[in-house]
């Protein structure tokens, strides 16, 4: 029979799989678009280093794709028959593929429209699949709408009245699939089983050009004026109203009965305890042990009470009756730089409205009592850990463990190298080390030596490319870069004349200055074992030198890894033979796709996950969309939870707490909606009474009880 409790929880789960199935998209909607079952009109059947043969699998016919590793991008182009594919009734493409090699493989998908260029008119996927297994790709139909402003609206990631660009496509016209992997470095063999289209459509209710005048959109709170959603604030009262309720809800509700005061497992097993976190494995799994020595699995969220500021600067007719106006908000508009978009290279005025309703809801006192009102909140809700880009100040109240970060930044950088968030640092130069030790000062007297402090992160999803590409920087880099200088060292300790390594690179260069000087890259075939040997030099002085620099100053803490966004063999084995924990960034649905390569057994952190959804007022829904916030609240958990059995898995802080802003951030230009509070500071109910749910049962799931 089931108690009350379990009622609700069984009422719960029952939504949550409700709402699974509807964020899946698996509804009667669906439509085939390849059967692999069936001979295929050659004509449209275009393989690029690779071959197709039909076979089966279990009984079931399949098209075996066997890649060479000759080309970046092997694999096979299929067209659509009649020219194109009107996919505009449904919300994602999915492939479904096994591995049939020997070695794992990620499987990338892309979905075209005419004129696609790998970044234009086109959507990507990929799935990484261990051999022997099955693995989905799954496209989310993002498409562009018509934009009726003229152009007035700019510098956001995702708009209310036009989604296009990068990133989305026509679905009425899609005129082929690609399947392919991505610069291999042997063969592969992938059967293709299922490619179908799923999920009914349903335009996102922010997406509204119907209000006239459109301008202002924004209104004083920082909210999307031309729609209403469950828990919008309208006026003060309600906000206020909302702080006592809150108030009498977490009095009320003071978190799992079996955490103890770290949030560690108080009912389960004891281990030492050393006063400072620590990893240990246990039965099997690695778990962190907090200072008390109970075990701890890490349920946190980044970014708390780190507010993003929206720009005004040349918008300032998008906001209604603008805070800043009022002198008690006039000193939060300020300048911000901005790194990416719009702004980048610049520091427009801006105005985090974040800020502003915090001072109205609590009082002009808000930044004494915030940061309790937070602690509560994360404790209520089943939240163990304060992650990445939090609030120190908050999180030095040590009611929460939290983590902190190291930083190279303004160190000397490789030239010739690239990346998202810009360049690799040269971690031959000195002011690699100077600048971890200078960050590394700052900690001294706060984080380091606080048993509240899991430990350090040190950047964040740097440039690890392939596992030649930080040599091949190096090398087109000038010849005053300390990195090209010590890789030239190597090469002459391994050859000691230019002629030797004339005839194992087949080049021609006159002496060894002349190759300090030149910036060529060379034959990857030919000089790949020397590319990958100093990578891997280069991988592990970096991982090296955090690890000693993070000891000097906090011996007693973890050095909790760089936080992968994408890590070649190379880099993850480098990481694992220096990091106490390896954290990796993931935006994808599930747990049950990480193989992190080359890491070993070793403990690993989720450091970033997230999803989002349009049906509160936002105009993205960030890296991995589901359809409303009961999917939202269903995703969310189930990526926890599918955390929860693998062995290696250590935790997930999810980005983030706050919403972004509506109108972009500064910084990057995100708008996504992923917080766990909205620019009010209300809570997204859903995903909170999901995540109480999950605390609740936490280690016992952990620990297979």
């Amino acid at each position: 029979m089931l108690r009350n409790n379990d009622s609700a929880r069984f009422a719960w789960l029952t939504g949550v799989i409700v709402a699974i199935l509807a964020s899946l998209g698996l509804r009667a909607a669906e439509r085939v678009l390849l059967d692999f079952s069936a001979p295929i009109d050659a004509a449209r059947v275009q393989p690029t280093d690779a071959t197709t043969t039909r076979t089966e699998v279990d009984g079931r016919p399949v098209w075996r794709l066997t890649t060479g590793h000759q080309q970046s991008w092997p694999g096979v182009t299929v067209t659509a028959p009649n020219g194109s594919w009107d996919l505009a009734e449904f919300g994602f493409v999915l492939l479904r593929v096994g591995n049939s090699g020997s070695q794992p493989v990620t499987v990338s998908l892309r979905v075209d429209n005419a004129g696609a260029d790998g970044k234009q008119n086109c959507l990507n996927g990929s799935v990484s699949v261990q051999p022997g297994a099955v693995g989905d790709v799954r496209i989310e139909l993002k498409r562009e709408s018509g934009d009726k402003l003229g152009g007035r609206l700019f510098a956001l990631r995702g708009y209310p009245v036009k989604a296009g660009g990068d990133g989305t496509i026509d679905p009425a016209r899609v005129n082929q699939v690609v399947v392919f992997v991505n610069q291999p470095k042997v063969d592969h063999q992938i059967d293709l089983v299922e490619l179908r289209a799923g999920g009914a459509y349903v335009r996102p209710t922010a997406w509204t050009t119907d209000a006239d005048p459109y301008f202002p959109l924004i209104d004083t709170f920082g909210q999307y004026r031309h729609r209403d959603w469950p828990g919008k604030t309208h006026n003060l009262d309600t906000l206020r109203a909302a702080q006592r309720a809150e108030g009498e809800r977490l009095s009320k509700d003071s978190g799992p009965a079996d955490w103890d005061r770290f949030g560690g497992w108080s009912a389960g097993p004891k281990r030492d305890a050393t006063g400072f976190f620590r990893v240990e494995k246990v039965d099997g799994r690695w778990w962190l042990v907090d200072p008390d020595g109970r075990l701890f699995w890490s349920a946190g969220v980044d970014c708390v009470q780190s507010f993003d500021a929206t720009p005004i600067a040349g918008r300032e007719d998008w906001f209604e009756a603008p805070p800043w106006n009022e002198p008690a908000f006039a000193g939060l508009r300020r300048p911000q730089f901005a790194l990416l978009g719009n702004y980048a290279g610049k520091s427009p005025e801006a105005f985090a409205f974040a800020l502003a309703n915090l001072e109205r809801k609590y009082g002009v006192e808000w930044r004494a009592s915030v940061p309790e009102v937070i602690h509560r909140r994360l404790r209520s809700w089943g939240l163990n850990t304060i992650g990445n880009w939090s609030d120190l100040g908050v999180a030095r109240l040590r009611h929460t463990p939290y983590t902190d970060a190291v930083s190279s930044d303004r160190a000397r950088s490789i030239e010739g190298s690239e990346g998202y968030w810009g360049k690799f640092p040269d971690v031959f130069d000195p002011s690699f080390a100077e600048r971890l030790r200078r960050s590394m000062a700052t900690k001294q007297g706060g984080s380091a030596g606080d048993p509240w402090c899991l430990g350090y992160f040190s950047d964040n999803e740097m440039s690890w490319g392939d596992d030649v590409s930080l040599a091949v920087a190096v090398l087109v880099s000038p010849a005053d870069q300390p990195a090209k200088q010590a890789f030239l060292a190597d090469l002459k300790a391994r050859y000691g004349e230019i002629a030797e390594l004339n005839a194992a690179w087949g080049t021609s260069h006159e002496s060894w200055e002349t190759l300090a000087t030149g910036r060529a890259k060379p034959d990857l075939a030919r000089a790949g074992s020397d590319l990958r040997t100093f990578y891997s030099r280069a991988a592990e002085t970096y991982f090296r030198t955090v690890r000693d620099v993070i000891r000097e100053t906090a011996p007693h803490q973890l050095y909790l890894g760089c936080r992968f966004a994408w890590a070649n063999e190379r880099a993850a084995a480098a990481a694992a033979k220096f990091c106490d924990v390896v954290s990796y960034n993931l935006y994808q649905r599930s747990v049950a796709d990480f193989h992190p390569a080359g890491a070993g057994d070793v403990p690993l952190l989720i450091g970033e996950f997230h999803f989002g959804a349009l049906d509160r007022g936002m105009f993205h829904t960030g890296l991995v969309p589901v359809g409303d916030q009961a999917a939202r609240a269903a995703a969310g958990p189930g990526f926890v939870t599918g955390a929860l059995p693998p062995p290696q898995v250590l935790g997930w802080p999810g980005f983030e707490y706050n919403v972004e802003p509506v109108a972009g951030g500064v910084y990057d230009e995100e708008n996504y909606q992923i917080g766990l509070v909205d620019v009010a500071d209300t809570p997204y109910a859903e995903t909170v009474a999901a995540l109480r749910t999950v605390g609740d049962t936490l280690y016992r799931t952990r620990s297979g009880r």
